[in-house]
């Protein structure tokens, strides 16, 4: 961290999420506690977009950019994020990855382990958790009994890199951790791929050692948008609809509206902070590694990680 001003913030990877982040730095910019310093991207279009609309350097190769910032996050396909989460970490910079934080548990693990190491903070961009966090939802401290995640859309292309799973499902199986503490004992699957080569359609159910069941389905080539959530306690039901918005709480303790706000705006806002005065970040890397290998169960138990499509479940095993 520089001993005096705004520390120096980069967003590796210029996309449509890209451009968001380096609009949520630049907004921050006007506050002096950060300074969007630098955009890496091979497109030259996408770089000369970027320099005209915030008047930043530009640059075709995020390894130009080691040693030169305080903060990155970094916003490329899911297959990079290791390669260049690591070369940041080890050249001093402070990073959020996009989810997931990894493709494989030895990557997330050496990532893990190299936050530490270094001193650096690791979060990784599941930005629901500010949007649950808002509800009180995470607050509770009793474990749902079970859990239904839904989470579909037509097709768009983008994250095809990886399978729905660690594009879309990574999500929820976040917010499933968060709810369900302990160890996952089993996973079941099936996936089916439209376009390939990784699955675009997903349903897996992956139950805990305190005998919570969640059930979550995915899918990148549904008719139409789908999102919500149903959690069965002892004492009642919480459903949530991410669309409509609209909350069903039955149980006897109280939860505030759901706000969708500007998730993606809390978490740069939450990283700065962090970084600024050393404070945990919401999203650990342990738990985004959590997440990850949860996926990679569910990929597995499928028979989808090399885009192999099965009619029938299978299992995984845990542990």
């Amino acid at each position: 961290m520089p001993e005096s001003g705004p520390l120096k913030a980069a967003v590796i990877g210029a996309g449509a999420f890209g451009r968001h982040h380096a609009a949520k730095y630049a907004a921050l910019s006007e506050k002096g506690d950060v300074e969007l310093f630098a955009v890496a991207d091979p497109s030259p279009e996408t770089r000369a977009v970027i320099a005209a609309r915030h008047d930043i350097l530009t640059v075709a190769d995020w390894r130009e950019l080691l040693g030169k910032v305080d903060l990155v996050s970094i916003c490329s396909p899911a297959v990079t994020h290791y390669e260049i989460a690591r070369a940041l970490l080890n050249a001093g910079a402070h990073v959020l990855v996009e989810k997931p934080i990894a493709t494989t548990r030895e990557e997330a693990a050496e990532l893990v382990a190299l936050s530490r190491e270094t001193g650096r903070l690791l979060t990784v961009g599941h930005q629901e958790r500010f949007v649950f966090a808002r509800t009180g939802l995470l607050d509770l401290a009793e474990t749902p009994l079970e859990i239904t995640c839904w989470r579909k859309g037509p097709w768009t292309g983008r994250g095809d890199d990886v399978s729905a799973v660690l594009d879309l499902m990574i999500h929820d199986l976040d917010l499933v951790h968060t709810l369900v503490p302990g160890a996952v004992s089993a996973v079941t699957a099936r996936g089916r791929v439209e376009y390939g080569p990784f699955a675009d359609d997903v349903a897996a159910t992956v139950t805990f050692a305190c005998g919570t069941v969640a059930k979550l389905e995915t899918s990148r080539v549904a008719a139409e948008r789908r999102r919500g959530m149903r959690a069965v306690y002892a004492d009642g039901v919480v459903e949530i609809d991410f669309l409509t918005r609209e909350v069903v709480n039955t149980t006897p303790r109280p939860l505030r509206a759901l706000e969708i706000g500007d998730p993606l705006g809390e978490s740069v806002t939450a990283f700065v902070q962090a970084v600024r005065i050393g404070a945990p970040a919401l999203v650990t890397a342990e738990q985004a590694a959590q997440a990850l290998a949860t996926a990679l169960l569910i990929e597995e138990a499928a028979g989808v990680a090399q885009g192999l499509p099965l009619s029938q479940p299978r299992v995984a095993a845990a542990g």
